[in-house]
């Protein structure tokens, strides 16, 4: 829908009525993409974004997303034409998109800085116990994901919503067993605007078929991590692991369980984090394993 030729048009038109620097531009096409809009609309200072029809919510999803400040830049139609308007997304939240456009998104308190480890605070409040900021920046740190990757992670909440920041032009299969947590994941995914996530109750009944072969898992150790490795390497023999345990039964059993399946170990972890409060007291964090393999052949 939006060729070059359109978007250069489009770029045309913004220029040619608005002071704006199109070098600092970031674009994003979301018609029929699963693109994240809002954390890209929080990360940087201007989005030009391009877009079908059929986004009743998008300025309501926006403003619930603390983005009410942001000022949107548009016309009426389709075209690159005619008069240019402006309003801040907080006066917007009762309007949709009903025909193909591009609109840009100013967002003056852009957090410019990439967002790893963000704070617990900042997640939907439900069921899920979430592991500190430090220790989810560390593993993102062992996950390496690329913009493109595809990722498993499997009951690791907050883990799979940094995940799909990252991999914004990948995606993320959540594993939540507990239908409880997969309410708190559907809050996650809704209250961050992701929409490369996929949330499935297993791995199951031929589930990883309909999905992305992932490049990368995280999983939090539990009683079916022999069979989660299994069916993941089915999926992508090549696929490497990140394991977080607390429990000392499944950090033990992990070397058995990579021999049986063909993966080496590449790293183990042992993270210990502490704060000091405003009683000057120190609490300590759960202290987790955090172990990374791979395919012996991949």
């Amino acid at each position: 829908m939006f060729t070059n030729e359109v978007i250069l048009s489009w770029l045309r038109y913004f220029s040619q009525n608005m002071e704006i620097n199109l070098a600092e531009v970031k674009m994003l096409d979301i018609t029929g993409k699963n693109k994240n809009l809002i954390p890209t609309v929080m990360c940087n200072r201007t989005v030009l974004c391009f877009t079908d029809a059929g986004h009743p919510d998008i300025f309501y999803n926006m403003w619930n997303a603390e983005l009410g400040e942001c000022e949107v830049w548009y016309n009426e139609g389709s075209d690159p034409s005619g008069e240019m308007k402006h309003a801040k997304v907080a006066d917007m939240i009762n309007r949709g998109i009903n025909a193909p456009a591009a609109m840009l998104i100013m967002n003056p308190n852009a957090a410019t800085n990439y967002q790893i480890g963000i704070e617990n605070s900042r997640f939907a409040c439900g069921s899920v116990h979430y592991v500190c900021r430090e220790g989810r920046a560390v593993i993102m740190n062992k996950l390496n994901v690329g913009n493109r990757d595809n990722i498993c992670i499997i009951s690791g909440e907050s883990i799979a919503v940094e995940a799909a920041m990252a991999a914004d032009k990948g995606s993320v299969i959540a594993v939540e067993y507990n239908p409880r947590d997969r309410d708190t994941m559907k809050e996650n995914v809704d209250k961050f605007g992701l929409n490369n996530v996929t949330i499935v109750e297993s791995l199951e009944d031929g589930i990883l078929a309909k999905l992305p072969a992932p490049d990368v898992a995280f999983i939090v150790g539990s009683p079916k991590l022999g069979l989660e490795i299994k069916l993941l390497l089915a999926m992508n023999p090549a696929i490497n692991f990140v394991i977080y345990t607390l429990d000392f039964e499944i950090l033990t059993s992990l070397p058995d369980l990579f021999r049986d399946n063909g993966l080496v170990r590449t790293e183990a972890i042992h993270l210990e984090v502490s704060r000091v409060n405003s009683k000057n007291m120190v609490e300590p964090f759960p202290a987790p394993w955090i172990v990374s393999a791979r395919s012996v052949q991949g």
